[in-house]
């Protein structure tokens, strides 16, 4: 999903003014990028600060930062169009066609992440352990697994760090949080009740919240920081392939941002445990 059909799914959820400014840019994407912030403006019939504030609602920095974006999504030139595999498919032709959706997939991510977004969940994460609060990733199905990569990357950096993705135990595990505490949950669809309600409980013990999930989602809508993770892979329809490596790549992006701000303290603990698990092998 590029950034115009982005703004083409959350049309619903701006207010008046915004909406004014998002239909602009999906009626003339390249000239919104040219024009000065004044001139589109009276293009859209609202004030600057609007102009300024449809960025900032979608995640990023401001206009500059948007268009940035946007100018990126727009290079991209012809949308890769998912085509379904076929029995006759050979192995050549089944390379291509899963490998280019997975590559579209990651590079619009790449070019439309809203990095402010990105930024502010690493903080709490941050500030989690600095106060010595544990993180904890949940997840369900295929996304359970993706939590336990989580947990592995920020256990290597000597975090706290907790994966569940069983609906009893993150239910009880969101009751024994603390104010000190960050919950980062990942899900395709955001729509999951058992993640909801521990959703909740965690917001109701003062904890932060974090979720990599789809855009307009009641789980987006319920926690402190969303990161949106949107692609054409219809969770009801399709197996989780390009969702997955998506949620991946989100979270490394967040280990390796959280790592450069904790700085030297990460390097000897990964130092000290990369020695201990190379002399734990086996040399004939």
């Amino acid at each position: 999903m590029n950034l115009l059909d982005r703004i083409r799914m959350e049309l619903d959820q701006f207010s008046g003014a915004e909406q004014a400014v998002a239909q602009l840019v999906l009626k003339d994407p390249t000239g919104f990028k040219k024009m000065p912030v004044t001139e589109l403006a009276k293009r859209a019939g609202v004030s600057s600060p609007s102009v300024v504030r449809f960025c900032r609602s979608l995640g990023y920095e401001g206009l500059s930062d948007f268009k940035l974006k946007l100018a990126a999504s727009l290079n991209q030139g012809v949308p890769f169009v998912h085509q379904s595999v076929q029995a006759s498919d050979t192995g050549e032709t089944l390379i291509q066609k899963v490998l280019d959706n997975a590559i579209y997939t990651l590079a619009t991510f790449r070019n439309t992440a809203p990095s402010k977004l990105v930024d502010k969940a690493a903080h709490l994460m941050v500030k989690t352990i600095g106060k010595g609060g544990q993180l904890v990733f949940y997840g369900v199905g295929n996304s359970g697994f993706v939590a336990l990569d989580a947990e592995h990357k920020f256990f290597r950096m000597g975090c706290s760090a907790h994966a569940y993705s069983d609906g009893h135990l993150q239910i009880m595990a969101a009751s024994m949080l603390k104010k000190t505490d960050c919950l980062l949950i990942i899900s395709n669809s955001g729509r999951s009740q058992d993640l909801l309600d521990a959703t909740r409980i965690a917001k109701q013990a003062g904890a932060s919240t974090l979720a990599i999930t789809a855009s307009g989602s009641p789980l987006a809508e319920e926690v402190q920081v969303h990161i949106p993770a949107d692609h054409g892979e219809y969770y009801e329809q399709y197996s989780p392939m390009v969702s997955r490596l998506l949620h991946l790549c989100i979270v490394d992006v967040l280990a390796t941002q959280v790592a450069i701000q904790l700085g030297d303290s990460v390097q000897k603990n990964m130092a000290r445990l990369k020695k201990n698990l190379i002399d734990s092998r086996y040399v004939k």
